[in-house]
């Protein structure tokens, strides 16, 4: 009873900590805006396709991640300013795309029917870096090494490690629920909805990759005033 309260314990607090900066439910209207040529099936496709990446990136970043970095001698900070600017790239491209293309109906996607296509823009852009960008990353390095660091014996290396799988599972599975039932959205919109829907998730995916890269140069600037006080004084 004590094994099963530590982990129910430990996966509350993974969920606690992904889901409100992941936020499937947020992540609908950028899933719709980014697949409104392709076809239902092709949506349920990527969107059992991004559950699965989402659920290996994260992990990955929870047990692996904070390894990588340090052996590439890469800091958080880093890992969000340059996740913020893909993410402004990608909303950068959406805002710029005409609404000649973002209304086509279903003749258009048929050039996305192959596999190898769909299952390559399910991991970028579509997993990484809108579903699990920087700050989800950064977030499961910190819970890995929270995870790994805390209790001895059966408890840090399989209560911690089970129950923060766990939490990554279920919050992939809501990310393919909110996903694969996107187009019932999509469908209430209609051509003119859906172009207006495109610009306005483009401009918030914008304000928030800029947001991510502000955070992360604010991290950078203050290390690096903290590194060098003694110079500044």
């Amino acid at each position: 009873m004590q094994l099963l309260s530590l982990f129910m314990t430990k996966f509350l607090f993974v969920m606690a900590a992904l889901l409100p900066i992941m936020n499937p439910p947020g992540l609908v209207p950028i899933f719709i805006s980014m697949t409104a040529r392709n076809t239902p099936q092709q949506r349920r496709f990527l969107a059992r396709r991004i559950a699965l990446y989402c659920a290996l990136l994260l992990v990955g970043s929870m047990y692996v991640g904070g390894y990588v970095l340090s052996f590439f001698g890469v800091s958080l900070p880093v890992v969000q300013l340059s996740g913020g600017l893909l993410i402004t790239f990608a909303a950068w491209r959406m805002l710029n795309d005409t609404p000649a293309e973002s209304s086509q109906p279903s003749s258009e996607p048929a050039h996305l029917d192959n596999k190898a296509e769909l299952t390559q823009r399910a991991f970028y852009p579509l997993t990484f870096p809108l579903t699990v960008g920087p700050g989800s990353i950064s977030v499961a390095i910190t819970i890995g090494a929270t995870l790994t660091g805390s209790g001895k014996g059966i408890i840090r290396y399989a209560i911690a490690p089970l129950a923060g799988s766990a939490a990554v599972l279920v919050s992939s599975v809501l990310v393919y629920l909110c996903y694969a039932h996107a187009d019932k959205l999509l469908r209430y919109l209609g051509p003119t909805g859906s172009i207006v829907f495109l610009r306005l998730s483009a401009f918030i995916l914008l304000c928030l990759g800029v947001q991510i890269m502000w955070d992360g140069f604010g991290e950078l600037a203050s290390q690096w005033l903290h590194e060098n006080a003694a110079l500044l004084r």
